[in-house]
């Protein structure tokens, strides 16, 4: 399992807007965390640096004790899954399946063992039977369980969702919740 540290954490954007400054914290393996704030005060910023989609200004981001600055996108990826805020800045493939599938795919998923792994995350997230379905065909919602899905596939020892409630009904907001109450339970860290 993967502990993920941050030790003075500074981001700032275009050498002027300070979105963190000193941000210290340890998230253990298997540990359920909250990120909360008011809209603007820098967790997406925070969460995107926690698989390297963002490099620290000042400051480090440790996986495992070792810096992220040394580590690929997509190595670290394969390690701290990210559901962005927003579906459709994640989704981009043709239909569902192919959606699901490309993650999975990429941290080395073949054959029966993709194909289980697709099927699992479109069932956690009730979409098994949209699998030819074009995406955009979805309503936001469903295009955000989508998302979900796309990172569950990949069975990552991390899970990061940023806003994950944002735009779901009470059926969806419940699915959520069931599925950090599993990953929790299968000793995988869920920070939302």
């Amino acid at each position: 399992m993967t502990t993920i540290e941050t030790r003075g954490l500074v981001h700032v954007y275009d050498g002027a807007t300070r979105a963190l400054d000193g941000v210290d914290l340890v998230i253990r393996p298997g540990e359920r965390v909250a990120i909360v704030g008011r809209n603007g005060s820098g967790k997406s910023t925070l969460v995107r640096h926690l698989n390297g989609l963002l490099r620290p200004t000042e400051g480090a981001v440790l996986l495992d004790g070792s810096d992220i600055r040394e580590g690929r996108v997509a190595a670290l990826a394969a390690r701290v899954g990210l559901v962005f805020q927003d579906p459709d800045q994640q989704i981009f493939a043709g239909s569902v399946h192919r959606e699901v599938a490309f993650g999975a795919r990429n941290v080395g998923r073949r054959g029966a063992d993709l194909e289980r792994a697709v099927a699992m995350a479109l069932e956690a997230v009730g979409l098994d039977g949209e699998a030819g379905t074009n995406p955009y065909d979805l309503g936001y919602s469903r295009r955000k369980l989508l998302a979900l899905a796309s990172i569950l596939a990949m069975e990552t020892p991390v899970l990061i969702l940023d806003e994950p409630t944002t735009g779901l009904d009470p059926r969806g907001i419940a699915r959520v919740r069931r599925i950090v109450d599993e990953l929790a339970g299968a000793g995988r860290t869920a920070i939302a």
